[in-house]
């Protein structure tokens, strides 16, 4: 049999529906107005403009906004967008997981993080510095007594020795704007583990406290916003046990945004944050390197914010 593509049926182009049309382009016009304006309005550009709408909605209306930060966001040098959000009563809460205590103390305490692990691994030295279990692992030891969580422990103990750039610190920022910083430790995971100084019932007993923390900023999620930025497992996991915790007794969380930013698509964040919590809601996944992409979700929320008075 030979195929006759002579034969093929056609239709005028004008008469097939386009799912792209030229209103919905992005405009040049940024460099007059804002860059808000200027995305397009197709397929995560429409995403993106629908989640800042939802911010911006859910400050206007003073409901929970919650940022949920792998370390790898402090350590690329984004705390200031952070800590200029929860300022401005934008953001209402933050959860990080055990990583994210290491690096906020090191910026806090010497302007500086993040070492050479392919580097030290080598020799034995990675993790040894002393100053950060030291710090660390003595704060958490008072924060067991005096009945604190974990973020609020190091928050406090950075704010009582006043480190010299404590304004680089998110959990500074937490005492300071008393704005909850719970923090979710997997133990083994973080340097100060590797310490004499570290003790397991001090550590889990003051993360236990910060996950019944997370759990009643979770139970005012209704209609709020949540958004995890870099974590692809412990905070999607821990959001996950907090929302059941709520719902199950009786807290009426539905209807609320969710979005997740990471380099790649991961199963566990897409799922446990974008999807199976907003059956009843919107979720929304946005994939790029966090040193880019969270300074443009800030840009846009001040634009709006900006130009919506």
């Amino acid at each position: 049999m030979v195929i006759d593509f002579c034969k093929l049926k056609t239709y005028p182009l004008r008469t097939r529906k386009s799912k792209v049309k030229i209103e919905k382009f992005s405009s040049l016009n940024f460099l007059k107005k804002d860059f808000f304006s200027s995305l397009p309005d197709i397929l995560a550009g429409k995403d993106f403009k629908q989640l800042i709408s939802e911010i911006i909605q859910a400050k206007r209306k003073e409901r929970a906004i919650i940022f949920m930060l792998g370390a790898h966001v402090i350590k690329c040098g984004l705390s200031p967008f952070i800590i200029d959000l929860m300022r401005r009563r934008i953001i209402t809460a933050v959860a990080l997981n055990g990583a994210g205590i290491i690096h906020d103390f090191e910026i806090a305490y010497q302007g500086g993080t993040s070492e050479d692990v392919d580097e030290a691994i080598q020799n034995g030295s990675f993790g040894m510095a002393s100053e950060t279990a030291d710090y660390l692992n003595r704060a958490i030891k008072e924060g067991r007594i005096k009945n604190y969580g974990l973020g609020e422990a190091i928050g406090k103990m950075i704010a009582r020795r006043k480190l010299k750039y404590r304004a680089y610190s998110l959990l500074y920022a937490g005492v300071k704007y008393q704005i909850p910083v719970t923090v979710h430790v997997a133990i083994g995971t973080d340097i100060i583990h590797m310490h004499p100084s570290c003790n397991g019932a001090d550590t889990g007993e003051l993360s236990l406290r910060d996950f019944r923390r997370f759990c009643e900023v979770v139970s005012k999620l209704g209609k709020g916003v949540v958004i995890n930025f870099g974590s692809a497992v412990i905070l999607p996991e821990v959001f996950l046990k907090a929302l059941a915790v709520v719902r199950n007794l009786g807290f009426g969380v539905k209807n609320f945004t969710s979005a997740d930013f990471d380099m790649i698509k991961h199963y566990r964040a897409f799922t446990n944050v974008v999807k199976r919590p907003t059956l009843e809601g919107k979720g929304f996944s946005f994939i790029g390197h966090h040193e880019i992409m969270l300074p443009l979700l800030y840009r846009a929320i001040m634009e709006r914010m900006c130009r919506d008075g």
